[in-house]
């Protein structure tokens, strides 16, 4: 049995704003969908949009295809620092979308994907729930 006591504080949940800047700064994420009694989990590129959504870009494929057949989807960004670590955890409806208004105001948020393959669909997660939290790292 350890005798030691950990010191630090205990683990903090994370504001609503907190929450909402480290999705912001992250620059990747993770959307974890389920289809055919399956979940998968995909990395992406994304971008909070003014109104509080995030937006991606995929290809054609398990993804979007998984999106089509289920909307309901978690989004999640973490991170570490020296002295820190959080993870910020978003449920909502992800929905493709096509209209070429709303792609140019995507565009305008300078979502560029990493992987070379062609990404020219779209995709807005509109959150139903957001949290996160935080703790200090052991020395």
């Amino acid at each position: 049995m350890d005798d030691e006591r950990d010191e630090r504080p205990p683990t903090r949940h994370l504001t609503e704003a907190e929450c909402w800047q480290r999705i912001s700064d992250a620059p990747y994420g993770r959307i974890a969908a389920a289809a055919g009694g399956d979940v998968d989990i995909f990395p992406v590129n994304h971008a909070v949009a003014d109104d509080r959504t995030i937006v991606f870009r995929t290809s054609p494929g398990t993804k979007l295809l998984e999106l089509t057949i289920h909307h309901r989807v978690a989004f999640e960004v973490d991170g570490t620092d020296d002295r820190e670590a959080f993870s910020v955890v978003v449920k909502g409806d992800a929905v493709e979308f096509d209209r070429q208004s709303e792609i140019v105001e995507a565009e305008r948020l300078g979502v560029e994907p990493w992987a070379p393959e062609t990404k020219d669909r779209w995709v807005r997660i509109t959150p139903t729930e957001v949290h996160g939290r935080q703790f200090e790292r052991p020395l």
